[in-house]
């Protein structure tokens, strides 16, 4: 098990990147709950969008990353 000192040196170093992916999980995670109390979907379509927001997470990261290659 790694000590605090390590965990706070990482957090420093990976600080914006751990940020945007905080806030990329609690704005899916919202929208998902919010939709599917809206809508009253059924249960398995619930875990299936959570699990789609792994594939968004990577898919919305990975195009901002090819456009700012691109620039």
């Amino acid at each position: 098990m790694t000590g605090i000192g390590e965990r706070l040196e990482a957090l420093r170093e990976e600080r914006w990147g751990m940020l945007a992916d905080l806030v990329f999980a609690i704005i899916w995670v919202t929208l998902v709950d919010v939709i599917f109390r809206f809508l009253e979907g059924p249960q398995w379509a619930y875990y299936l969008f959570m699990f789609a927001g792994i594939i968004a997470y990577f898919g919305f990261f990975a195009s901002l990353d090819l456009a700012r290659s691109k620039q």
